[in-house]
């Protein structure tokens, strides 16, 4: 019988690298997404209504004594491929509650199936939707987490683009935001991260546009977006661990966003892995990183969030 691990980070990345391990070229998607599921199978204390969104699959999570006149937007990660509502409701439950408002998780449509831009597409829907419902631009927010994350980001582009309102502030973590992997963190921390390397990304890349689509494109990779677009962005908090491949993904956005005259800070995280905040049970900085986030949103959205509202 094996022991536990005595560190939690590496106790982490044991689970992950477990589950990536009974994968091979021939696992079918939907194991792949059950697996993904089953390694967050945790439950939650938090109200999860499933909702029709304009047409996209979504599902209101909502904690106790939380406001429903604010609402984040939830776009999960998961390369494009794994990832849904029930892989990331204990996310969603303690960005709820480090908030203090509701959120709205998406179930967008994923690869294989459906291609870019059918994210991009799901997520505008979703803020129309909401839009119609009279949650109007600076009462919401939007949240993602890796490829969610990049996600998170193009759609705010995307409401640029037509003409819809701004959101209050966007928070993301671990934010997949160059599909040419080109920064240098993919060369100078590859000896760190014990998952995500360069070949990986370019893959999952690939997978996600298709022949059709340059990944240079700002809606894949919001990184390469022009300055002014990136300057009018709604105020970013944008997370990310040490020991990431992606930390110039969101290192190098911060900068980009904040030369074009817009609000971005980056915070690294020491020791953190891959969308860290994901195991607030096994880790304190998770959990310290949650509050931040929230306390980010609230104040964005108007909201004062009390101590009780931070994820425990």
């Amino acid at each position: 019988m094996s022991r536990p691990h005595p560190d939690p980070v590496e106790a982490v990345v044991a689970r992950v690298r477990a589950t990536y391990a009974r994968w091979g070229r021939d696992t079918p998607v939907a194991q792949m997404r059950t697996d993904w599921d089953a390694l967050f199978d945790t439950p939650v204390d938090a109200m999860v209504t499933p909702v029709d969104a304009g047409g996209v699959r979504c599902a209101w999570v909502q904690a106790p004594d939380t406001r429903s006149d604010r609402t984040v937007v939830y776009l999960h990660g998961g390369g494009f491929q794994v990832g849904s509502l029930a892989s990331h409701r204990e996310l969603m439950a303690a960005l709820s509650a480090a908030s203090g408002v509701r959120v709205l998780g998406v179930d967008y449509r994923m690869t294989p199936e459906h291609r870019y831009p059918a994210p991009v597409q799901d997520g505008l829907a979703v803020m129309r939707w909401l839009q119609a419902q009279g949650v109007t631009g600076p009462h919401t927010a939007v949240a993602g987490d890796s490829a969610g994350g990049g996600l998170a980001l193009a759609l705010l582009l995307a409401l640029q683009g037509a003409g819809q309102p701004r959101p209050a502030a966007a928070w993301v973590m671990s934010a997949w935001t160059d599909m040419t992997a080109s920064g240098s963190s993919y060369t100078t921390r590859a000896a760190l991260d014990p998952i995500h390397q360069r070949p990986m990304m370019l893959a999952l890349a690939r997978n996600y546009l298709g022949q059709a689509h340059n990944p240079r494109d700002p809606m894949a990779s919001p990184l390469l977006a022009a300055p002014d677009a990136l300057g009018a962005l709604p105020p970013l908090l944008l997370q990310v661990g040490e020991r990431e491949t992606l930390v110039s993904d969101s290192e190098d956005l911060a900068q980009r966003v904040g030369e074009a005259g817009g609000q971005a800070q980056c915070q690294v995280w020491p020791g953190m892995v891959h969308v860290f905040q994901q195991y607030p049970a096994d880790l304190p900085d998770a959990r310290l990183a949650l509050a931040a986030g929230g306390r980010f949103l609230a104040t964005h959205l108007g909201v004062a969030p009390t101590p009780t509202r931070s994820p425990t």
